[in-house]
């Protein structure tokens, strides 16, 4: 089968930082689906990731977490899924990467695929759901019914994957007042788009910002950018007894001390925790999945690709992670067919 991997670090513009390989084609085990990709999209972790392989003379470091694609074989133990569904998934941190035709994955992480939507589309989905609802909901202990109808939630870094779906599921299904960052025009409109009420810009003050729209105390704070550079602000701008939840990695301690007289609380959202430590609630991404299929199928929730590259190849994948450590992009970049 078809594969792109890498040998070892390179810029995004040397002609081998991806080399294209063949390799083969796995058997699925267990509660595995081998999965026929249709469609991969990338994300920071991937770029992140890639900065980590060593150099190698073996065979190549396969990347890429998200795929929307066919299961094509299904492991003895499994029950949820047969040969010919169309499912759409994050992958697992501790396997090797979806930017392959065909990938082994748990199907405690898999979900059915949104009936209206194509492979590229479904592909942009899953990574940036997971991660925004886990830290809405499970980290932050919002009630996604709308019992906290009202409260307010400052995501810094809205226009991104992640914050892309927070800003839905925050307004939609939360029903709370949603402020959300941009430093562009162009990314401030697409936040506006999706549902926030408010944009202040992450480059500026966001104390007198926040004073400015007469939203000076956020009950919640998801911070998708850099953890350390807006601690000290999310510490002095959150609510008594509020809720602060990063999904970036902190280049430096963090002195957590601010929050104390408030009561207030930090929490670490990390999509990779349940499959990466098979935890016991590890098939609850299987049900959160399955709801957004069926969220997007009634129209609930909005795809958020902006950019589809076809094929699936190492000089698209390369283009497509340059964009991304630019950090410029608005959305999801998508890669469909092989």
């Amino acid at each position: 089968m078809k594969a792109i991997g890498i040998r070892r670090h390179l810029p995004t513009d040397h002609p081998s930082c991806f080399v294209e390989v063949e390799t083969p084609r796995p058997v699925a085990e267990g509660r595995d689906l081998l999965i026929e990709v249709k469609a991969v999209s990338v994300n920071p972790v991937d770029y992140k990731m890639r900065g980590r392989v060593a150099p190698t003379d073996g065979a190549p470091h396969i990347l890429g977490y998200d795929a929307a694609g066919i299961v094509s074989r299904i492991g003895p133990e499994v029950t949820m899924f047969r040969p010919g569904d169309k499912v759409f998934y994050a992958g697992s941190i501790k396997r090797p990467g979806t930017n392959s035709q065909f990938h082994l994955v748990d199907e405690r992480i898999v979900g059915p695929m949104p009936k209206s939507l194509d492979f590229a589309t479904a592909a942009a989905l899953p990574l940036t759901t997971l991660t925004a609802w886990e830290a809405l909901f499970d980290r932050l202990d919002i009630d996604r019914t709308g019992k906290h109808d009202g409260r307010v939630l400052l995501i810094i870094g809205g226009a991104g994957g992640v914050g892309s779906m927070a800003i839905q599921l925050a307004k939609k299904l939360a029903r709370l007042c949603v402020i959300a960052t941009a430093s562009r025009p162009q990314s401030a409109d697409w936040c506006r788009k999706l549902g926030a009420d408010h944009i202040v810009d992450h480059s500026k003050d966001l104390t007198a910002q926040l004073k400015d729209i007469a939203q000076p105390v956020p009950d919640y704070i998801l911070c998708l950018s850099d953890t350390a550079t807006y601690f000290p602000v999310m510490s002095s701008l959150i609510a008594p007894q509020g809720r602060i939840c990063a999904v970036v990695s902190a280049t430096k301690p963090l002195d957590l001390q601010p929050l104390m007289d408030k009561s207030a609380s930090f929490h670490w959202e990390y999509m990779f925790t349940r499959s990466a430590h098979q935890t016991p609630d590890m098939i609850e991404q299987h049900r959160l999945l399955r709801e957004t299929s069926v969220l997007i199928d009634k129209g609930v929730l909005t795809p958020t690709d902006t950019e589809i590259l076809r094929p699936i190849n190492a000089a698209n994948l390369a283009h497509a992670h340059g964009k991304l450590e630019a950090g410029r992009t608005i959305g999801k970049i998508v890669l469909a067919d092989w």
